[in-house]
């Protein structure tokens, strides 16, 4: 078993630091966004302004490292423009590929900047080959990034059937919708992540010590209260614990993160180009840390396929940046299917 092309690793950066970290450490792409809600990470203190962009694409060209640019969020009526001209920068950029998922956005970049290579997003939410040998017929995608919802024996039947690129996720946090379709920000703020780029957008944000806890709310919605040995995490509807019939629990989605190590050997035989790290919003160290294992990991598979095996050092290593210090392999692994 053995991986006919190097398998990408695609590296986080929502930062300068950030970026220079995945690069150093061994990332083969990084992907960054621009300082507005042309990205669906679009928190104060995050992203890239032009000074920022320029160096950081220096530094990772100069090392053999791409940059890819997030465009993933949809423009609406009174806002064409903007996303248009954020195309336009990243062809002026020199960036080595767009992410985008707003099919008339990709129809722009497409006659504009005919050179301009383009990734599906996982906002897109194409989960089937259909969708994806749409995309590549109608707008030439070459790489197209899978949503966290299919199971490994769905993920091999998308690869048989396409001729795109595929992309998956390996490590990071997880989210109980379709991405490309939560509603539940949008719900509670009136800000939605696939339009204005934040799930749970920081002003809506509040954190309060009361007599009973830390209480986090979002929007004057309580999301959850934390104990004085717990650390008060970030307040989204989906991670939140809520009382339901009188029991308090994590009733949507317990925090974790996905981690596939595991699952490396079946998903180079099934065929990926990249693997996916979760973590714009994180910081520099989290980067550095996921990097550096995964760097190690595909190494080692990719020279000796037949002995691979994951070292007990690298699951220790991610579990201490894993959301609830623990994992999980997510939709992949289904044995009922």
């Amino acid at each position: 078993m053995t991986s006919k092309h190097r398998i990408e690793l695609v590296c986080p950066a929502g930062s300068l630091p950030a970026l220079k970290t995945a690069v150093d450490n061994g990332a083969d792409c990084v992907y960054v966004g621009f300082k507005d809600a042309t990205n669906a990470r679009n928190f104060t203190g995050l992203n890239f302004d032009a000074k920022a962009m320029r160096e950081g694409i220096n530094h990772a060209h100069a090392r053999g490292c791409k940059v890819l640019l997030a465009l993933n969020t949809y423009p609406q009526a009174d806002n064409w423009a903007d996303w248009t001209a954020a195309v336009d920068r990243a062809a002026d950029f020199g960036i080595d590929a767009v992410i985008l998922a707003d099919p008339g956005l990709m129809a722009y970049a497409r006659k504009t900047h005919p050179g301009l290579r383009l990734h599906l997003s996982v906002q897109g939410s194409a989960t089937s080959y259909e969708a994806i040998n749409y995309y590549y017929e109608q707008f030439g995608i070459q790489r197209a990034v899978l949503p966290r919802v299919l199971s490994l024996p769905q993920v091999e039947h998308v690869i048989a059937h396409t001729p795109v690129e595929i992309e998956v996720f390996g490590f990071g946090g997880l989210c109980v919708m379709v991405e490309g379709r939560c509603a539940l920000s949008a719900y509670a703020t009136g800000e939605s992540p696939n339009c204005n780029g934040a799930c749970s957008p920081g002003k809506h944000v509040r954190w309060e010590q009361t007599s009973q806890g830390m209480e986090t709310r979002l929007n004057g919605i309580l999301i959850d209260r934390f104990g004085e040995d717990e650390r008060a995490g970030y307040p989204t509807l989906c991670k939140g614990r809520f009382d339901v019939n009188g029991e308090t629990y994590y009733a949507i989605e317990e925090p974790t993160s996905l981690n596939t190590l595991e699952l490396l050997p079946e998903l180079v035989k099934a065929g990926i180009r990249a693997i996916k790290i979760e973590g714009r919003q994180r910081s520099p160290a989290y980067v550095a840390q996921v990097t550096r294992v995964w760097r190690a990991a595909l190494d080692r598979i990719q020279q000796d396929a037949t002995h691979f095996a994951v070292q007990p050092a690298w699951v220790a290593e991610l579990d201490k940046v894993s959301e609830g210090r623990s994992h999980t392999l997510g939709a992949y692994y289904r044995p009922w299917k």
